[in-house]
C-alpha cells in the first residue's frame, strides 16, 4: 500500500493529556475567573461564586448536546430567540393541481344541478342568514 488514508478525521488533537485545545483554554479560563474572584472576595463569598463558575466553564468544556459543542449549541439558541420569526405559507401542489383538474359530471349532478333556480337560491340563503330558523 503506498499511501495511508487518515481515519478519525473527525476527533480534535489531544494538546496537554485528555484535554483538547478549547477544552484546555476554557480551563484556563475558569481558572483565571477563580484567580480573579479570590482575590477579589472573602472567603465564603469566594466559594458561593466558585461553584456556579466552576459547573459553567465545565459544561462550555465538556458537555455536548446532540453532539454540537455547548458554545455552538448557545450561540444558535441566541439566533433564534432575537432573529425575526417569518411564516410563509404556500399552497400545497397536491391541492393545485386538484383545483385545476376538470370534474367528472355524473348524471346525479346534472339533474340536481338543473333543479335549483333563483326561488331555491333565494330561500337557502335565507335559511342561512337565519341559521336555519325557517321562514
Amino acid at each position: 500500500m503506498m499511501f495511508s488514508v487518515p481515519q478519525f478525521i473527525d476527533v480534535e488533537d489531544k494538546i496537554a493529556g485528555p484535554l483538547t485545545w478549547k477544552q484546555l483554554l476554557w480551563m484556563i479560563g475558569m481558572g483565571a475567573v477563580l484567580l480573579v474572584s479570590f482575590n477579589a472576595f472573602d472567603t465564603s463569598l469566594f466559594f458561593i461564586i466558585a461553584v456556579p463558575t466552576v459547573l459553567i466553564f465545565t459544561a462550555l468544556a465538556f458537555y455536548r448536546p446532540n453532539g454540537f459543542p455547548l458554545t455552538t449549541f448557545i450561540f444558535y439558541a441566541i439566533l433564534f430567540l432575537f432573529r425575526p420569526k417569518v411564516s410563509v405559507w404556500e399552497r400545497p401542489l397536491e391541492k393545485q393541481s386538484l383545483a385545476k383538474a376538470p370534474v367528472e359530471k355524473t348524471d346525479a349532478a346534472d339533474t340536481h344541478a338543473k333543479h335549483i333556480n333563483q326561488e331555491k337560491l333565494t330561500e337557502l340563503a335565507h335559511i342561512l342568514d337565519s341559521q336555519g330558523g325557517g321562514k
